[in-house]
């Protein structure tokens, strides 16, 4: 199986060295659009990502998301026997992701300078918590370190109250799409005869890039943003407003023509009219009277018809949703977002069970999911067997417990 599927990237092969989350979701993207991904697990115990929110069977449903389209290969990467095996398949790879705490790779004999040597091509892209530099590059760094210390943490929740996190791995996701961005570069500065290119992504950057203007309006004005709760700063209407129904829309008004269309609909021309609200910085001037002139508008009425007449009006607006509601929403269906894969969940049973689609959408080489992440070591007798090793080797390296 040299080549993974259908795809813009067919023919390009990764070595997936990494772990848990980020390093994970770049092979994962990479693997959906034809990448060849050969993901390296620990024999006997694999990524830990396998046991995480694990609601029922062997294996948990995130690890068969993150790592669909993969080939899964068992192999000690502390073991010499094992890092000889690792140069080989390095030797013939693309890409090669790894996520581990700085340092670790090139105690095993596989940093950047024995890459290199195997492959002077191959583009190595590095995440970590803190970065392969500076004070704090040996420090561990979990996603949750990293939006604490890169600053979102700060602004979540409500004034006044505890800090609170997002339900996902945001630092480790929005890694891995740094990850990727840093590859497909590093592949297209191949093109021009140049060295392999690494690529080092610190969890903690990934979520500062997510700042926005934060930094430099401290410098400029002093201003620190805090956490306020459904708005954002600076911006005005845009919030969360509560429904008759007990439910709640995200309205976004902040456009001054669609400021005026808003005003108008929930019957408040005074609002739409006044000079001085005729521009973004005039509303926030007097946001809490905005906010409490759309929230006493939208209490009088259900959710579903907010929603309709919000729409009518060319004001933009949602519900807000949980996984039910997504599940249950056509659109999702309708934008192929939506996928069913039959899943081995205890024993023998298996069962049809949904999985989130492809992004982005790609018109003429869209991805796809060929396979869901596949048991430990499905694929190492043939990954081996691609390297030119005998059977008897494989077995020697299985007795041996290095595969």
């Amino acid at each position: 199986m040299a080549s993974n599927g259908h795809g813009p990237l067919t023919g390009v092969r990764v070595v997936e060295l990494g772990n848990f989350i980020a390093a994970p979701t770049a092979g994962r993207i990479l693997a959906e659009f034809g990448a060849d991904v050969i993901k390296i697990e620990r024999p006997k115990t694999g990524d830990e990502l396998r046991n995480w929110r694990l609601h029922g069977g062997d294996v948990s449903l995130l690890f068969r998301t993150m790592a669909r389209n993969k080939r899964s290969m068992t192999l000690d990467l502390r073991s010499a026997p094992g890092q000889d095996v690792a140069r080989k398949l390095i030797a013939g790879a693309d890409i090669v992701l790894e996520n581990f705490r700085p340092g670790t790779l090139e105690k095993w004999g596989l940093g950047p300078a024995e890459i290199r040597r195997a492959n002077p091509e191959a583009v190595l892209v590095r995440i970590s918590g803190f970065g392969q530099t500076g004070p704090y590059r040996e420090r561990p760094g979990f996603g949750g370190v990293a939006e604490a210390f890169g600053g979102v943490r700060h602004l979540t929740g409500y004034p006044g109250m505890p800090p609170v996190r997002t339900g996902v791995s945001l630092a480790d996701s929005v890694a891995g799409l740094y990850a990727v961005i840093g590859a497909l570069m590093g592949l297209l500065r191949r093109r021009s005869g140049e060295p392999g290119e690494t690529v080092d992504v610190a969890l903690y950057e990934a979520i500062y890039s997510l700042m926005e203007s934060s930094v430099p309006d401290f410098d400029a004005f002093g201003v620190t943003r805090d956490a306020t709760g459904a708005t954002i700063p600076g911006v005005v209407p845009s919030s969360t407003y509560r429904c008759a129904d007990g439910k709640y829309v995200v309205v976004g008004g902040n456009n001054n023509a669609i400021y005026a269309r808003l005003m108008n609909l929930i019957d408040r021309p005074d609002l739409a009219d006044d000079p001085a609200l005729q521009t973004n910085v005039g509303r926030v001037e007097r946001g809490a009277e905005i906010d409490e002139a759309i929230g006493s508008w939208t209490a009088r009425l259900d959710s579903p018809r907010v929603l309709e007449l919000l729409a009518g009006a060319s004001v933009p607006s949602g519900p807000i949703y949980d996984v039910p509601d997504i599940v249950a929403d056509p659109h999702f269906a309708a934008r192929g977002m939506h996928e069913r894969h039959p899943v081995r969940i205890e024993g023998d049973e298996t069962r049809e069970v949904l999985f989130p689609g492809i992004v982005p959408k790609l018109t003429e080489e869209p991805g796809g999911t060929r396979w869901l992440g596949p048991e430990l070591g499905e694929h190492t007798d043939e990954v081996l067997a691609e390297l030119g090793l005998s059977q008897t080797e494989t077995a020697e390296l299985r007795a041996e417990g290095v595969v």
